[in-house]
């Protein structure tokens, strides 16, 4: 009988992370944190001492341009995948934590509308390449 009333609560629970933000790179599935204003975007992942290794942060731009990202008062090392409008790869940068005044700056090598920060090493791990699409579940 206890296990009759399980199977609902699984189940909604089930449905309840289905709508949580998430992409899929290369067969694998990343919860997101959205970043869609300016100050989400300012603030990004700094400050954290760890990103789970299933999640990330998405940056959600108006319109393609050359991005630029930089590290400042981030104290995890992050892959910052880089998407054309079409969420395409573009290119993927390492970052490394950086706590000093003048900390390095990892661009796109292209426009990018949509930019993903995952944990450093995952872009090898998915065998990341150029070209490769990301699929956005966001509702």
């Amino acid at each position: 009988m206890r296990l009759f009333w399980m199977i609902p609560l699984v189940l909604a629970c089930v449905s309840c992370m289905a709508r949580e933000p998430h992409v899929v790179l290369n067969g694998e599935a990343f919860s997101v944190e959205l970043a869609e204003t300016r100050d989400k975007q300012t603030l990004g992942l700094m400050f954290r001492d760890e990103l789970p290794d299933d999640h990330g942060m998405l940056f959600l731009f108006p319109v393609e341009a050359m991005r630029s990202f930089w590290m400042k008062n981030t104290r995890i090392p992050l892959d910052i995948f880089y998407f054309d409008q079409e969420l395409r790869l573009i290119n993927v940068q390492t970052a490394r934590p950086c706590r000093v005044r003048n900390c390095p700056v990892y661009p796109s090598t292209a426009p990018a509308k949509y930019v993903l920060e995952l944990n450093a090493g995952k872009a090898e791990e998915l065998g990341a390449q150029p070209g490769d699409r990301l699929e956005l579940h966001l509702d």
